[in-house]
């Protein structure tokens, strides 16, 4: 069974990206994989600093998100852009997970082999594409295969449905299709 975890890196209540990401879990449901959909709100982390780990240890709340990542073969991120970039609470997530707990954990053991489908919206005309070319950049990094197409949605504001949806049925579509694309490249790398 391919296993999917679907998050956006935003921690906002009524965030645009989380609706995007839901879509595009949704359709990686309906393609057979078990998705696991999580909001960053609920793993709250410190800004990374070497000394508080070294004093602390990984807090809870990185441990227990990074155990999903370990614990699934592939992600769905949709990531609001940020003056250019992706999320500072993206970045700090992903920068608490590629920490080794342990001397023996294999290096980037929650991102290493992993594969991720990118999507971003925001008001803005261009939906954040902006975002994802440094986070491609850094997932790539660290070891994630990034599929090559990804989406972006602008204009959000008037882009979602009272029921989450897309009002447009080709952009609802690509997002759909990114969930897809997803769990097949998974199901081929893992040889079914």
């Amino acid at each position: 069974m391919v296993r999917i975890l679907a998050f956006a890196g935003s921690a906002r209540r009524h965030s645009w990206n989380k609706k995007l990401v839901a879509i595009a879990g949704e359709a990686a449901s309906a393609a057979g994989a078990e998705v696991t959909r999580v909001d960053l709100a609920d793993y709250p982390m410190p800004i990374y600093c070497e000394d508080l780990e070294a004093e602390q240890g990984l807090p809870d709340s990185v441990r227990r998100f990074k155990q999903l990542l370990v614990d699934h073969d592939g992600f769905l991120i949709a990531s609001p852009e940020h003056n250019s970039a992706y999320s500072a609470l993206l970045k700090n997530a992903i920068d608490w997970c590629s920490r080794r707990e342990q001397q023996d954990e294999p290096s980037l053991l929650a991102f290493n082999g992993k594969v991720a489908a990118l999507m971003s919206t925001s008001p803005g005309a261009l939906g954040g594409l902006r975002g994802l070319v440094s986070l491609r950049m850094l997932l790539g990094n660290i070891g994630v295969l990034v599929l090559p197409q990804q989406q972006a949605v602008g204009n959000a504001v008037q882009a979602f449905g009272e029921e989450g949806q897309l009002l447009d049925p080709g952009q609802q579509s690509r997002i759909e299709g990114l969930g897809v694309a997803l769990v097949e490249t998974v199901r081929r790398l893992n040889g079914g």
